[in-house]
């Protein structure tokens, strides 16, 4: 049994949001090294959450449909957790310009009703937060690093410092632990697909697994960074259980950077289906694009040694072959 999993075997867990991509794929991951895990999942339309994300684990984890936001049930369900993986919240930059009040809800109300609970009723507990490369807004330089101005150009990046900042300031204040990942284009299994309003990843793994044409926005130049989802549950693990994160944010990251172009004809050789056409940026999504981005991840990698492990095409060889088996239970209903 490696350290890592012997911080987590017979402890009790809590992955909020853990019915979506991200949260299900850890908490599956810490049932498997011996956890007792407990998600908590609104199951609001459209943000990601599948009861079929857990489908093989239902007698390995219990499943509470409840919404962060209501102070009672937090209140709760915290009491007796070691560590709390805080995934839940609204992901979608376009939704957060649309309707920005439910963001401001889903992303700070949300994070401070699970930490008050924390205050009260468990201030013994670590909690990770996940955060988003998206706070930095559109980058002074390359690669981005922890110390970058966080000038958002959208109200989800705002609702998201916040809500990292009122996990270091409960770490800081109140003795909390508690520390944040700030997370880039994460892709793999389980992953939102239905829509795309969560970004551009899924929305062309589906399009691409359909054989359709994928519209690439603007000159397909601009430059990004990608983690598996394995490898970004490897970085939650890391920090939850070593206690010099705590106060700390880091960023993930990839040694290998691609543009928009080269992505998708990756994705598309490795689908064997799809092609893809250049097009203008629609004006709703051009004010808010942040250009290229890349971020640097020495800080996380020389305190943890966490780094990503899994390149892009054989990540996107297994999310593929993920669709191909499951496609009912993700592609949008007709």
């Amino acid at each position: 049994m490696s350290a890592l999993e012997k911080s987590y075997r017979g402890k009790k867990v809590v992955v909020t949001g853990g019915l979506g991509f991200i949260g299900s794929t850890l908490a599956i991951r810490l049932a498997e090294m011996g956890a007792c895990v407990t998600v908590i999942d609104s199951l609001i339309d459209d943000y990601g959450g599948n009861l079929f994300n857990l489908h093989g684990y239902e007698d390995r984890i219990r499943i509470n449909i409840a919404d962060v936001r209501t102070a009672p049930t937090m209140n709760y369900l915290v009491r007796g957790q070691h560590y709390i993986f805080n995934l839940a919240g609204q992901v979608s930059h376009l939704d957060s310009m649309e309707d920005p009040y439910t963001d401001l809800e889903i992303n700070c109300r949300s994070q401070l009703s699970i930490l008050e609970a924390c205050r009260r009723f468990n201030p013994e507990v670590k909690i990770v937060f996940a955060a988003t490369r998206q706070q930095y807004g559109k980058p002074q330089y390359l690669p981005v690093d922890e110390r970058h101005l966080m000038l958002p150009t959208d109200v989800n990046g705002i609702n998201k410092i916040a809500g990292e900042m009122y996990h270091l300031l409960y770490n800081n204040v109140y003795g909390i632990r508690a520390c944040s990942l700030r997370l880039t284009n994460t892709y793999g299994p389980r992953m939102l697909m239905k829509h795309n309003r969560q970004g551009f990843v899924g929305v062309f793994i589906r399009q691409a697994m359909n054989g359709e044409e994928i519209k690439i926005f603007g000159d397909g130049k601009q430059r990004r960074d990608f983690n598996y989802v394995d490898d970004v549950v490897e970085a939650f693990l890391l920090v939850g259980a070593d206690d010099r994160a705590n106060g700390e944010a880091f960023n993930l990251g990839s040694s290998e950077v691609f543009n928009h172009l080269d992505f998708v004809k990756t994705l598309i050789a490795v689908a064997g289906a799809g092609s893809y056409t250049i097009v203008p940026f629609p004006e709703n999504k051009k004010k808010i694009d942040i250009g290229d981005y890349y971020g640097n991840y020495e800080k996380i990698r020389s305190l943890v040694g966490w780094q990503p492990a899994t390149p892009l095409k054989a990540g996107l060889s297994k999310t593929v072959a993920y669709f191909q088996q499951h496609q009912k239970h993700y592609w949008p209903q007709a």
